[in-house]
């Protein structure tokens, strides 16, 4: 058993996977299972990613689903997800972006008449999940990219972080419109998502330059601007993501260099938080103490008294950092996030 952080941290790898779950997994859906297991291994990883993969399971299930006799589809199929929404938060907690999915899932098969045939009910449901990922995801990534395309200019250096899937997307369409710039990917362990991004962009025959986050002083002098992703931007306008972007944006403050946030609105969330330990997600504290020889001076550090390992994986970005959010819905500033979200819900009424 992992070693407790003495923190007050809402989350934490306390346990295996099969030791902690609390639902057997014979009542849930085998595509669900193998999602799950997908989550808590990290082969499925990223906001859109799991959005996406998410949203396909949910399609299996509606699918498999059969009404129970005496029973109406809009109420026994909310109940039946909920299990398995609860077996996908013990696999690894919901991202804001998943909670949004399934509220608009739920939404969905509430507002499904009684007197629709279960074959007609499960098609409607199934085009409503295929216009979430079509609208929401895919068309907001290529309106994001037209946006951003604007900010894009012959000669620049763009700094980007990690491994944003929407990030990667706007560099790689702003090469092809013809646009010259260079990109440095800044990375930072355990993770080394970097790697991924740093792929990306050279096998499209984007010039880069990779460096760890310890050196990101070192190279902004030369960096023009600093596009950077999004896990969650939030009610108060701070922006949730990868650990190590607020350090990104807080340095890029001090050398006066514009920091742009790419973001779907399916993102948004009501949430309110201005630091990173109130709400947050531990990852493997194990993954901390790796070296590329296998052996350290901590591989026991289980046995050291008052020592505790702590991996976070996201981080909040305060609005003052922060320049300029592009999402689908054009370009506006992080205070304009409650605007967004009411607009929102307005549309959900």
């Amino acid at each position: 058993m992992k070693q407790m952080v003495r923190s007050f941290l809402t989350y934490s790898r306390k346990a295996p996977l099969t030791q902690q779950l609390s639902i057997p997994s014979a009542v849930i859906h085998p595509a669900i299972v193998r999602l799950g297991l997908q989550y808590s291994q990290g082969i499925v990883a990223g906001s859109n990613a799991r959005s996406i993969a998410l949203l396909h399971a949910f399609k299996q299930v509606i699918s498999d689903y059969t009404t129970p006799s005496n029973e109406e589809l809009s109420r026994d199929l909310v109940n039946k997800l909920k299990p398995y929404i609860s077996f996908l938060n013990q696999c690894r907690p919901l991202s804001a972006s998943m909670g949004n999915a399934i509220k608009y899932i739920k939404k969905e098969i509430s507002n499904i008449p009684s007197q629709f045939k279960e074959d007609d009910a499960k098609k409607k449901l199934l085009n409503c999940i295929e216009c979430f990922i079509e609208e929401k995801i895919v068309l907001a990534a290529k309106a994001i990219a037209k946006s951003s395309i604007e900010k894009i200019n012959d000669g620049d250096v763009i700094l980007v972080y990690g491994c944003s899937s929407l990030v990667n997307h706007i560099l790689c369409e702003a090469f092809e419109k013809g646009r010259k710039f260079r990109v440095i990917v800044v990375d930072s362990r355990p993770r080394l998502e970097g790697r991924e991004a740093l792929r990306r962009l050279v096998q499209k025959g984007i010039s880069c330059t990779y460096v760890l986050i310890s050196a990101v002083s070192y190279i902004l002098p030369e960096v023009s601007k600093v596009f950077l992703g999004a896990h969650a931007l939030l009610a108060n306008g701070y922006v949730m993501s990868r650990v190590g972007t607020s350090q990104i944006a807080l340095v890029a403050k001090a050398f006066n260099v514009p920091v742009l946030v790419c973001c779907e609105t399916y993102k948004f969330c009501e949430r309110v938080q201005t630091d990173s330990f109130v709400s947050n997600e531990l990852d493997d504290p194990d993954d901390l103490i790796v070296t590329r020889k296998g052996e350290t001076q901590l591989k026991d550090w289980q046995q050291v008294p008052r020592l505790g390992l702590l991996n976070l994986v996201y981080d909040v970005t305060p609005p003052d950092f922060v320049d300029l959010v592009i999402t689908d819905l054009g370009m506006i500033p992080c205070t304009s996030v409650p605007v967004v979200l009411r607009v929102k819900n307005v549309d959900l009424l």
